[in-house]
């Protein structure tokens, strides 16, 4: 099984890498950071495991206090490089942290789907496409966005980063503890519900410019 994670990745990542040589510069980014949101995939698929086996395969209680942090975590570090190396413009961040997000949340699909290939359906491909995914992109575009703001203010620059990762890793276990509940029809409906504002700034934005 580990071998077919890895057979996916290259299969994955390979296509996208030969596209991003004919791209132009912004373009070229967009894919470049969906390239390493898988990356980031891998390496955390492979992280969670070593967490899911310290706590003796307690996959509810895992997924709801412990993976949250590592993913945002690990999620939000090339937003961050790229934001104080590059630029903390709200125009270029916000769109290469969603891709990092939705990048991360396609090959953590694909590891999933692999590893229950027996078990998934069209429905549990629509949820984890819409919910599971845009969950990560807006957890990550939050963060993106946050960065913006408190990289220009020094003082705030440590505790606002923590509490950008804070709230993104609150907003994930709580994702995470409603689609394993009850109220499970909540939590998918939960990022779309969290997307729609963001859009609507977006083309409100982008409508003033025009």
């Amino acid at each position: 099984m580990d071998n077919l994670v890895y057979i996916l990745f290259i299969c994955i990542v390979a296509p996208l890498l030969l596209l991003s040589l004919m791209l132009r510069k912004r373009s070229k980014l967009i894919v470049g950071y969906m390239l390493v949101g898988i990356f980031v995939s891998l390496f955390v698929s492979e992280l969670n495991t070593i967490l899911l086996n310290m706590f003796k395969g307690e996959t509810e209680y895992v997924t709801t206090t412990i993976t949250p942090i590592s993913e945002e975590i690990a999620k939000a570090i090339p937003v961050l490089f790229y934001a104080i190396v590059f630029s903390d413009e709200k125009d270029r961040v916000m769109p290469i942290a969603l891709s990092l997000g939705i990048g991360f949340a396609m090959f953590e699909n694909m590891v999933i789907l692999v590893q229950n290939i027996e078990s998934v359906s069209i429905g549990w491909a629509i949820i984890r496409g819409f919910a599971t995914a845009l969950m990560h992109g807006v957890c990550t575009m939050t963060v993106g966005f946050g960065i913006c703001f408190v990289k220009k203010k020094k003082k705030l620059f440590y505790c606002g980063t923590f509490a950008l990762l804070t709230m993104a890793s609150i907003y994930h276990g709580i994702f995470n503890m409603l689609v394993q509940s009850n109220y499970k029809y909540l939590g998918f409906v939960l990022p779309a519900l969290t997307y729609i504002p963001i859009i609507i700034r977006q083309y409100n934005t982008t409508k003033k410019i025009a």
